[in-house]
């Protein structure tokens, strides 16, 4: 039987081990992305988010707990943040074994309360050249990943999955980089 002192060490080592996921891409320009049937918005590029700061959020439905849990963080965000110069979009990856159906996707963006920009990565493959590919060793264990770019494009912070939940200190680490770059334009 291990020792509650050796699993809350065990436990600290795991989550260091994911705060340091996807490090290796930080200070790093965001490449193009590749999605396709935007919702809550004309089609995007990357390029036409420069000058904003951008948080890209991959995510899922309907039986993802992370992205459910997230969803009001997001939403307050863009609420809050969104005329002082953030931009969120989110990015639907398909988990489900039934096919891909754009309106299913629209309707739980819908349950989600989402109103920000959203498309779907078909065939997931944004998320593979932003993140799973990126590996070092291939250990990339969440897909709900989310980056956050400054107003020149380049990777300043990398969530690497899981959830942020309003009034966690995911949550709120996130909104203080957020915050950090909108005080920084153009830099």
């Amino acid at each position: 039987m291990i020792g509650v002192p050796l699993l809350m060490l065990l436990a600290s080592v795991l989550a260091a081990s994911e705060a340091r996921a996807g490090e290796e891409l930080l200070d790093k320009p965001a490449a193009e992305w590749e999605v396709t049937h935007w919702i809550n918005s004309p089609p995007l590029s990357l390029g036409d988010l420069r000058g904003r700061v951008v948080l890209v959020r991959w995510w899922t439905a309907p039986d993802c707990p992370f992205c459910a849990a997230s969803a009001p963080t997001l939403n307050d965000l863009d609420r809050r943040y969104r005329d002082q110069g953030l931009t969120i979009v989110g990015f639907y990856h398909h988990k489900a074994d039934s096919p891909l159906d754009p309106a299913a996707v629209e309707r739980h963006a819908a349950r989600f309360g989402f109103r920000f920009p959203l498309a779907i990565d078909a065939e997931w493959k944004t998320l593979h050249r932003w993140w799973l590919d990126q590996a070092g060793e291939g250990d990339r264990k969440w897909t709900s990943v989310s980056f956050l770019i400054d107003a020149r494009g380049i990777v300043r912070y990398i969530h690497p999955g899981g959830r942020y939940a309003p009034g966690e200190s995911e949550a709120r680490a996130l909104e203080e980089r957020i915050l950090e770059l909108l005080k920084r334009p153009g830099d």
